[in-house]
Order: C-alpha cells, then structure tokens, then sequence
C-alpha cells in the first residue's frame, strides 16, 4: 500500500534542505512509493548523453533529479508562506486540503 502524500501535482512547494534551500517551483512529477517528486527547476543535474536514434544530438544535458518529499513544504496562495498540511472532510462528505496556519481549503482530494 502506498502512503497518502499532502503534496501533488502542479502544487507550489518551496525547499526547506539541501543546496536549493530557500527556492520555489512547482511540482511537475510525484513518485508516492519512493516518498519522492520532481521539482521545475530545482535539483538540477547534468547528464552525458550519446546521440540515438532518437535524439539525434549528444552531450551535456541538464535536468531535474527527484528530491525528497521531506525537503519541501506547501507554499500557500493565501499566506504566501510555506505552511504545513492537513486533512478534513466537509459537511458533504468531500475530503480536502487545509493550510494550518490560516484555515484556508487549499483544493479537494
């Protein structure tokens, strides 16, 4: 069973460890069974590559590598800080995402 992660996809993180502390992006891949996800523009690493039949140009490519879930927060639109992230569910029974520091309903699950 995978775990329940309080970050998705296209959500605004900001990194709070390692060498991009301090920088944010938007979350472009989550993998829930490593605990990891990929972030625009942070993590960034260069890989050699070989001309193929596909890509037909070689050398030096730069992307981003996978970071841990722990090492960013939620940045909420409403704080504009990074908050952490709760569960609740509504009157109508719907499951959604809250910002703990000022109640505001982040989206629905």
């Amino acid at each position: 069973m995978q775990p329940k992660l309080k970050i998705k996809r296209d959500d605004m993180v900001e990194v709070i460890a390692g060498k991009d502390r301090g920088k944010r992006g938007k979350v472009l891949r989550v993998f829930p069974r490593e605990g990891r996800l990929i972030v625009e523009k942070i993590n960034m690493i260069k890989r050699h590559t070989r001309p193929t039949q596909y890509q037909t140009q070689g050398g030096i490519l730069e992307k981003e590598a996978k970071i841990h879930i722990s090492n960013v927060m939620l940045v909420c639109s409403r704080c504009d800080a990074p908050v952490r992230v709760g569960r609740r569910t509504l009157e109508d029974g719907t499951k959604v995402r809250y910002c703990k520091k000022c109640n505001e309903v982040i989206d629905k699950t």
